[in-house]
């Protein structure tokens, strides 16, 4: 965050002080928070209005800790419980204050920076990898300098304007996710982040039924590449037709990247070993190179190619790119992270969310690094599909089975059709359990030596829980 006075974070968010801001007022000189258990000397903090909790609650513990003033829309609750008014810029609503705070901030650091060494903004979407590859890419871009990208993903109208904030004048790169779940989202994150770089990952069966049919996931995904700066830079999946089409949005030039014979930067000779991570030959415009991931599944070979393509582009050393990628591990959790247990059991953490498409990747992966070992899959319900949901968790029943899973575990009433399809005559053993208890002590009494299991599911499923209690405790696991 640029130092600013509280003044001027008043005007940048159109809020105005709760009391005159006097001489003496501290500047806002740290990060913007929304957790006031992370508000330091300096910080600014953001008060939302949550579900359960009421951030307002916490702004005079966030003044006692140090932090410059607050960001409030409740300031008579906040004034009452003794904060000090003149510490405290009043909104109509925080989170689109923040956005604003943002977008004014990335403005003027960009105003800031020396047009021969410029801050490049690169922003990565897509119904599945967004979170890996903004992982891979910010391993990626080390040798440029200073880099800024999210933990996890903080890729709403909330996280990712606190990600922005925490770009400084030194900042080189800031790497960026952006998630829609409807049209419009992207609209509003590339208003406020308007990238010089964006990267489409592909087009899948992720909130259908808050999107209403594919056709408007590939309408929501060309936000991103409509929202560039101008002259900007779009990197597209050459094997995904609907992300192709979105070349003629790009105002700039267009990069590609896949297993297409056409693609600007491509693997060829994919080869996945016995713990299931994949290996292939790079070619660039650069030269070419072997790689081999550290990350389990073959499906991450287009998140690496993705974050390959961009780096080289920003002008990274294609010697460095493939020593990174080959010491990438899961830096988010509950995303492809296999830890081994002490009682020899193998569990592949997946389970931070869920789509049709990733959940086929993550059991491709299950039985691809088995070795014969005995596969569980425990997949809990993906939840926000819609009309389609019935449909595709049978699609996902059916495909365990065609993988040859040996046990399928599905957790909750709403797997109920993919513990069906599951059910065919030379298929998996199929249990089904009526919540994440009854899954656990399923698994407790039948998981053995050499099992290989797989979490999958919605974050709302609660799936992660699961994963967490597997690997909790004396048989708590290690990176495999």
């Amino acid at each position: 965050m640029i130092t600013m006075t509280l003044a001027e974070v008043a005007a940048a968010t159109g809020g105005h002080p709760a009391a005159p801001v006097g001489d003496g007022a501290p500047d806002v000189t740290g990060e913007v928070v929304a957790d006031s258990r992370q508000a330091g000397p300096g910080a600014l903090f953001a008060a939302f209005v949550g579900e359960r909790v009421d951030g307002h609650d916490f702004v005079v513990g966030a003044l006692d800790a140090g932090a410059a003033g607050a960001l409030v829309s409740r300031p008579e609750q906040v004034i009452l419980a003794g904060a000090d008014a003149a510490r405290l810029v009043v909104v109509d609503d925080v989170a689109a204050a923040l956005g604003a705070l943002a977008r004014h901030v990335l403005a003027e650091l960009r105003r800031r920076r020396d047009p021969a060494d410029p801050l490049h903004v690169v922003a990565v979407t897509g119904s599945f990898g967004k979170t890996t590859t903004k992982d891979l890419l910010a391993g990626l871009v080390a040798p440029l300098g200073e880099r800024i990208a999210p933990p996890g993903s903080f890729n709403n109208e909330i996280g990712l304007p606190l990600t922005v904030l925490r770009a400084r004048e030194s900042t080189r790169t800031l790497v960026l996710e952006m998630g829609a779940d409807r049209v419009g989202n992207l609209d509003y994150l590339t208003s406020v982040a308007p990238p010089d770089v964006a990267v489409v990952l592909a087009v899948g069966r992720a909130h259908l039924g808050e999107f209403g049919g594919i056709d408007n996931v590939a309408r929501a995904k060309s936000e991103l590449v409509a929202g560039l700066v101008p002259a900007g830079t779009a990197v597209l999946n050459a094997d995904d037709p609907r992300v192709m089409a979105m070349a003629g949005l790009a105002p700039g030039r267009v990069l590609t990247f896949g297993l297409d014979e056409s693609a600007d930067v491509r693997a060829t000779g994919v080869t996945v070993d016995d713990r299931g991570r994949a290996a292939f030959e790079l070619h660039t415009p650069a030269g070419t190179a072997d790689v081999a991931l550290a990350l389990v599944g073959e499906h991450h070979v287009h998140n690496a190619l993705a974050a390959t393509a961009v780096a080289l582009h920003l002008g990274v050393d294609l010697a460095a790119v493939a020593t990174a990628l080959a010491g990438a591990g899961a830096a988010s959790p509950h995303r492809m992270d296999v830890r081994e247990r002490s009682d020899g059991v193998t569990v592949i953490d997946d389970s931070y969310n869920a789509n049709p498409d990733s959940v086929r990747a993550g059991l491709r992966a299950l039985v691809g690094m088995a070795g014969g070992r005995r596969t569980v899959a425990v997949l809990g319900e993906m939840l926000e599909l819609g009309t389609d949901s019935a449909a595709e968790h049978a699609a996902v029943g059916a495909e365990a089975a065609r993988l040859g899973v040996d046990i399928v575990l599905a957790v909750g009433a709403g797997t109920a059709a993919l513990a069906a399809a599951a059910r065919t005559p030379a298929g998996p053993e199929v249990v089904e359990a009526a919540d994440l208890e009854a899954a656990h002590e399923h698994l407790v009494e039948s998981l053995r030596e050499g099992d290989v299991v797989l979490l999958k599911g919605s974050n709302g499923s609660g799936v992660w829980r699961l994963a967490e209690k597997l690997l909790a405790g004396p048989q708590g696991g290690t990176t495999a």
